[in-house]
This record gives structure tokens, C-alpha cells and sequence, in this order.
């Protein structure tokens, strides 16, 4: 699997909303300057995986180095999937199935590492085909 590094503070999406007045007097909620900030550096340092488009199920693997331990992970994961899906790494941040997350602590070098799996739908490991059950239970043999 390919990893790739985005270096900068992920910013939490959930905080950085703000309203607006909209049409007919009602308010509007849109990203606010430092999210969209952190959208367009990760576009521009995302290579590996620009326009991959994975459309199918997916892992994500990632490690978030963050300058404190305030940050959330959970939040960070939301901006990194909808980054992903905005350099068209992936069609749809619905399609992840599965993610192994670390938090980490890195307060003059904060960043993230991800890596990003295909599930192939065909191979199911806990099938009934002894074959299967034998090759995921035995070493060496």
C-alpha cells in the first residue's frame, strides 16, 4: 500500500463552520477561512492519490500528528475523507468501510500519514471454503 504525508494541523470541520446571512433573512452555515485554508494545502500537497477515484468499498489507514492533545481525532478523520474525495482520490467518502486510526503528538511537525485500501468484494476470508479457513489459520505450513 502506497503512503502518503500531508504536512499541517488538520482542522476539524465540526468547529469551523460560521453562519451567514442567506436569502429571505435566513442564515446560511459555510466553511470558514481556516478550513478552507487547510482544504487547499492538502490539495496541493496530495500526489500520490490525486485522481485515483476509487469507487468502490475502501479502507482508510492514517496516523494524525497533531500539535496537541486538544485536537480530536474523530474530527480530523470528517476533513481528511472530504479531502480525499475533492482531489478525487476516492468518488465517495461513503464508500469506506473500515479505518484504522492513530492519534500522535508532534507539536512542531504536525501531519498526517494515510494510505488508502481497496476491499476486494470477491475474497472473503471467513468463507466456509475450508481452503480459505486453512490459509488464514496456518503459518507455515
Amino acid at each position: 500500500m502506497e503512503t502518503e504525508t500531508i504536512y499541517g494541523q488538520v482542522i476539524a470541520k465540526a468547529n469551523n463552520y460560521q453562519a451567514v446571512p442567506g436569502k429571505e433573512g435566513q442564515k446560511r452555515i459555510i466553511k470558514n477561512d481556516r478550513i478552507r485554508e487547510y482544504e487547499k494545502s492538502f490539495c496541493l500537497q496530495c500526489r500520490k492519490y490525486r485522481g485515483k477515484r476509487i469507487a468502490g468499498r475502501f479502507k482508510l489507514f492514517i496516523r494524525v500528528w497533531q500539535s496537541s492533545s486538544r485536537f480530536d481525532l474523530d474530527n480530523a478523520l470528517k476533513t481528511i475523507l472530504d479531502c480525499l474525495q475533492m482531489v478525487e482520490a476516492i468518488t465517495n467518502d461513503s464508500l469506506c468501510f473500515e479505518i484504522h486510526a492513530e492519534k500522535r503528538i508532534d507539536r512542531r511537525n504536525p501531519r498526517v500519514e494515510f494510505g488508502l485500501e481497496e476491499i476486494n468484494e470477491q475474497k472473503n476470508i471467513f468463507s466456509p471454503n475450508k481452503a480459505s479457513i486453512n490459509h488464514f489459520y496456518l503459518r507455515d505450513e
